[in-house]
């Protein structure tokens, strides 16, 4: 059974009726349905329901202002249509989904401790792990409601292994459910791939990324992407964390690749008194000091926390007007 949804101003397209929300149904549809966080968290996939019947999953979701709420708008990760419903959104091509995502259970085989806070969750699933390097997917934890958003920190295989690496949240439930809730040999849901921070494997530009927390996933798998389809081109690293235990960048790449790309590592929280003689603040001032005279040469990719993709955002585009169309990041950490 399938909803189907036109778009008011033209298209139309339909949403099974076991999908998880209007938004997961779109992507699979082929709709360059707008979208960041895939969770909640941007608002950036807002819509307004002109007719039919939406059920809100999270209505208290930090995606939509009052003002928003006041003017009727919803969001397409949080809403599950009803039945035939007529929709106003304005889609567009630059989010049509790369790979097309699909729902699959994997089951957990292994878990390695990366720092002490972050851990590195391995799942297998049938078929092979299809996403482009930087993408994130999908996990739904055990006894915890909706789903939870985590980038991939290896390579697409045949294999079909999915990496990805999780921070302990004190008081996060969806994380806490992984660490403590998921034994190996568990099989959870997972729906993958999504998100726009990937890869440009056919940009020549040398590649400069920047993690914070487990924003380190996606970064390893960006950079062993770049080493891989153009050994000659230049990768830069930088990554931000509290103290030499929480940097996990070296730890996940592997000591055959860790001496390729250049790594800036930068601390903001090593106690004065150690023998610490790299970068000491926060990461976005190490790039600052660093590649003020190349930014506008490369290819940027970054992830991790809020604050921190806010201060790159006003370093790269308000300051150094670097092109929007080489700055590559998602909105969900």
């Amino acid at each position: 059974m399938t909803h189907r949804i036109e778009m008011e101003g033209g298209g139309v397209f339909d949403v099974s009726a076991d999908e998880d929300t209007l938004l997961r149904g779109a992507l699979r549809a082929g709709i360059g349905f707008p979208h960041d966080c895939s969770v909640g968290g941007c608002g950036n996939c807002r819509f307004d329901l002109v007719s039919g019947e939406m059920e809100t999953l999270w209505a208290e979701a930090p995606g939509l202002t009052e003002r928003d709420r006041r003017r009727g708008k919803r969001l397409a990760c949080q809403s599950r249509p009803r039945g035939d419903c007529v929709i106003k959104v304005r889609p567009a091509d630059e989010y049509r989904s790369v790979v097309a995502p699909r729902r699959r259970a994997a089951r957990l085989v292994a878990k390695t401790a990366i720092t002490p806070e972050m851990s590195e969750f391995v799942f297998q699933a049938e078929g092979q792990a299809d996403f482009v390097p930087g993408q994130y997917g999908l996990l739904r934890p055990p006894g915890v409601e909706g789903v939870r958003a985590y980038s991939m920190s290896n390579l697409p295989n045949e294999a079909g292994e999915w990496r990805f690496v999780v921070r302990r949240v004190p008081g996060g439930r969806g994380s806490n459910a992984l660490f403590d809730a998921v034994a190996i040999g568990d099989e959870i849901p997972l729906d993958a791939p999504y998100g726009h921070g990937y890869f440009r494997a056919a940009v020549e530009r040398d590649v400069v990324c920047v993690a914070g927390g487990s924003g380190v996933g996606p970064i390893v798998s960006i950079a062993r992407a770049a080493i891989a389809a153009r050994p000659a081109r230049r990768v830069l690293v930088f990554e931000g964390a509290r103290t030499r235990a929480d940097l996990g960048f070296e730890k996940l790449i592997g000591a055959d690749l860790a001496g390729v790309a250049s790594y800036v590592p930068v601390l903001s929280a090593e106690p004065e008194g150690s023998d610490w003689s790299g970068a000491r603040g926060f990461v976005h001032a190490a790039l600052e000091a660093g590649l003020a005279d190349r930014a506008a040469t490369c290819e940027v990719y970054f992830a991790g926390p809020p604050p921190m993709i806010e201060a790159l955002q006003e370093l790269l585009i308000m300051r150094w007007t670097v092109p929007v169309e080489r700055i590559h990041y998602d909105r969900f950490f």
